[in-house]
């Protein structure tokens, strides 16, 4: 059987954030590593103006099920795409999510205001978003938190309160300030997504 994963940036929006990653997995895995239109350099797309959109998007672009890995961002996208389609998600890996979760309550820096000023993204991508505590116990696939210990823009509590609240999660911490933690930890991050695939 076709091992299948899709990988979701965060907001860079670039596909490339999962290089150094997917060199790292095996060969024969089916990869689909995402863009995300009208986040970071990447141009909009018609039809996609919000979040909802944007998970819509990402959902038809799984062919079958499979692993669904998201960064910062892209772990709130992945979490939603796997509460709004559980029947494409077989195992989901979440890396530093930023959302999702009530980050004030972690004294999370919010990288909202910079970003802004940086890029000229659509003004949907910085509206605050949906707290998904109450739901996250439907999530019932093996669930991978990779966290870096000392990150300012997801603190490793967040990891920790993830951990405790999906049914079955397995929390890996690096010693790190590094909010790309998994580009930095490439091979031992490509390592725990093949040990996850390997948990049914």
């Amino acid at each position: 059987m076709t091992t299948r994963i899709a990988l979701i940036p965060g907001s860079a929006g670039l596909a490339s954030f999962w290089d150094p990653i997917r060199a790292e997995l095996p060969p024969q895995w089916q990869q689909h590593a995402f863009d995300l239109p009208g986040v970071g350099p990447v141009p909009p797309a018609p039809g996609i103006r919000s979040f909802d959109q944007l998970i819509e998007h990402i959902a038809g672009g799984l062919e079958a099920p499979g692993i669904v890995a998201g960064q910062s961002m892209g772990g709130y996208l992945a979490l939603r795409v796997a509460l709004r389609r559980p029947e494409l998600v077989t195992h989901l890996v979440l890396i530093v999510a930023s959302a999702g979760l009530d980050l004030t309550r972690h004294r999370a820096d919010d990288w909202r205001p910079e970003h802004r000023a940086e890029h000229h993204n659509a003004s949907w991508v910085y509206e605050p978003v949906p707290e998904l505590s109450a739901q996250l116990g439907q999530i019932q696939v093996p669930v991978l938190l990779i966290w870096a210990t000392r990150d300012a823009i997801s603190p490793l509590s967040v990891g920790q309160q993830l951990a405790a609240a999906l049914p079955r999660a397995r929390l890996l911490t690096f010693d790190s300030d590094d909010h790309w933690v998994a580009r930095r930890f490439a091979r031992e991050t490509a390592e725990a997504i093949r040990e996850l695939q390997a948990t049914s």
